[in-house]
């Protein structure tokens, strides 16, 4: 049989149904997907894209009908968007998929629909009560992410030996034997405290990790702006990056097309596309699904 694949369907207001849809033919010789949508909204979105609903695209029914308005950002779809999610991943829980998959949904919504968390990992985190781990990339290179959706201004508070080693056995544990290039906080990696001390705690975690780990795993501080180059990437596939667009800004540089996003630390799968909700091309039919076939692909491997 093949795995089973719970597809959350983002924000309806964004590309993410154009892709399920577009994607759908070459991704069910791969798995079986099961849609979290209703009759209603998936043919009101297909009228829109002016293409025709495939015979054996499998939907879980979402409560729930608004108008599609393309583009834009409003709370109905926001609303829907976290409904689909979690229904996704009750799905996972009554072993009726095997994995979830997400489609971008729009922060802004969820935030105009009163939903707390800004984003999928937040939820999940919470939901499990777990350390939920985002990291991103694909088959070149992956990059894990300490801080995520905070404030630049509040992530040196977060810089702490204790918190560092925790997220550095986490990731260990969930990726056995993979090397890790870890960034510093600072320009030059702080100069030995010159340019600021955050390292000092970066380095004293990795030491403590790779003790206990039994094998030299984690390295650094990497200074941060030499990290991505041909020759720091023909040594290492994983980076931890401090913040989020220190590590993101130069991964979708690199391969913004074919990246994905996988949430380690959690009793389910879950993998996502690593692109936004792309308002600006909503159903005009010239979205990739090149990311969101590396999601269903990879999400496939880890079970």
């Amino acid at each position: 049989m093949k795995p089973r694949i719970a597809v959350s369907v983002g924000d309806l207001n964004g590309v993410g149904i154009e892709i399920a849809l577009k994607a759908h033919k070459e991704i069910s010789a791969l798995c079986t997907p099961i849609y979290c949508i209703n009759a209603y909204m998936l043919n009101q979105a297909a009228e829109l894209l002016d293409v025709k609903i495939p015979s054996d695209f499998k939907i879980f029914d979402i409560k729930g009908n608004f108008n599609i308005r393309e583009g834009c950002i409003d709370k109905d779809a926001g609303k829907y968007s976290y409904d689909s999610f979690l229904s996704a991943i009750k799905l996972c829980e009554k072993k009726e998929s095997d994995a979830v998959v997400t489609l971008p949904i729009h922060k802004e919504a969820w935030m105009l629909a009163g939903i707390k968390y800004k984003g999928h990992t937040d939820l999940l985190r919470d939901y499990f009560k777990k350390d939920a781990i985002m990291m991103l990339g694909c088959e070149k290179m992956f990059v894990a992410l300490y801080t995520e959706h905070i404030p630049l201004k509040d992530v040196p508070a977060h810089i702490k030996k204790e918190k560092l080693l925790n997220f550095f056995l986490d990731l260990n544990k969930n990726l056995p034997n993979e090397k890790f290039a870890v960034l510093g906080l600072n320009p030059h990696a702080g100069d030995n405290g010159v340019l600021g001390d955050e390292e000092r705690e970066i380095e004293t975690a990795i030491s403590e990790a790779n003790k206990i780990i039994g094998k030299e795993l984690f390295f650094g501080a990497i200074v941060p702006d030499i990290a991505f180059t041909p020759r720091f990437r023909a040594d290492y596939k994983y980076f931890v990056a401090m913040y989020h667009d220190q590590g993101l800004a130069p991964l979708k540089a690199l391969y913004f097309d074919e990246s994905i996003n996988v949430s380690l630390n959690l009793p389910i799968i879950r993998t996502s596309v690593d692109h936004g909700t792309a308002f600006d091309i909503a159903y005009r039919g010239k979205a990739s699904t090149l990311s969101y076939i590396n999601a269903i692909k990879s999400a496939i491997k880890f079970i």
